[in-house]
């Protein structure tokens, strides 16, 4: 599987590598969410024709003064409100991240099969005589015996043994 000089191993490099900027770049965001924490929030109306969220509702109005004996503040309250959702977000971004990190590592464990299976095949072709070379290519591409003898100038029998010989390596 070779695309124009990118082989497999550039392939999964590359992959490795745009995990990396995306977890570099996810940090730095979360990095930026600590910075603006002493900024207040403002909350942005919610779209004309969708139904307002209750995360885009203002605050609800502090109770009356003599109800909150013993309690918060309002600003105190809406600056506890706003971490809340902060942190709710912060989770479900690190969940999707986990989720994606685990379907990179399915996708990692296949190749890494993948490139084992290709590796075993090309050891097996090099570990044959170089004048069965070809015909060890042809068989493990699924040619017929009688085109691998044709074309490799070799005996249908030593053509049939070679093409039972890739099959088996195949298992």
């Amino acid at each position: 599987m070779d695309l124009g000089g990118w082989g497999m191993r550039e392939g999964v490099i590359v992959l490795i590598a745009l995990v990396a900027l995306y977890i570099v770049i996810v940090l730095l965001r979360m990095a930026g969410l600590g910075r603006q924490s002493s900024l207040p929030l403002e909350i942005a109306p919610p779209p004309v024709n969708m139904p307002p969220l209750a995360e885009n509702l203002p605050p609800e109005p502090p109770p009356p003064l003599e109800a909150r004996q013993g309690e918060a503040t309002a600003s105190e309250e809406f600056e506890r409100r706003r971490r809340e959702r902060e942190i709710f977000q912060l989770r479900t971004e690190v969940d999707a991240l986990r989720d994606e990190v685990d379907a990179m590592r399915g996708e990692l464990a296949a190749l890494r099969q993948d490139m084992q299976r290709e590796l075993a095949h090309m050891q097996a072709a090099q570990a044959v005589s170089p004048v069965y070379g070809d015909a060890v290519r042809m068989a493990a591409a699924g040619c017929e015996p009688a085109l691998i003898a044709e074309r490799c100038g070799i005996a249908r029998a030593e053509a049939e043994l070679v093409v039972a010989l890739a099959k088996n390596q195949e298992r």
